[in-house]
């Protein structure tokens, strides 16, 4: 899921950067650019980077994509 569009940042983005040590927004943005644009992405970074930490989203993470798995987006009919 994208949580910073400005910069097309995702929670797996997020969940990497848990990994390697992030654990607050500033962090976010000093390496992957979360919430130096419009800033409405900062409260869900913080609350997925929160997550992350504890574990929670990384374990839902490798359970919601096996591998070998590829996401292809698929637009709506008009």
């Amino acid at each position: 899921m994208y949580v910073c569009l400005c910069h097309a940042i995702t929670d797996a983005d997020i969940a990497q950067a848990a990994n390697a040590g992030a654990t607050s927004v500033d962090d976010l943005s000093a390496t992957l650019g979360v919430a130096t644009g419009c800033g409405s992405c900062a409260e869900t970074a913080q609350d997925l980077l929160n997550q992350a930490n504890s574990g929670s989203l990384a374990a839902r993470q490798s359970v919601a994509q096996p591998a070998g798995m590829v996401h292809r987006y698929v637009p709506s009919p008009a």
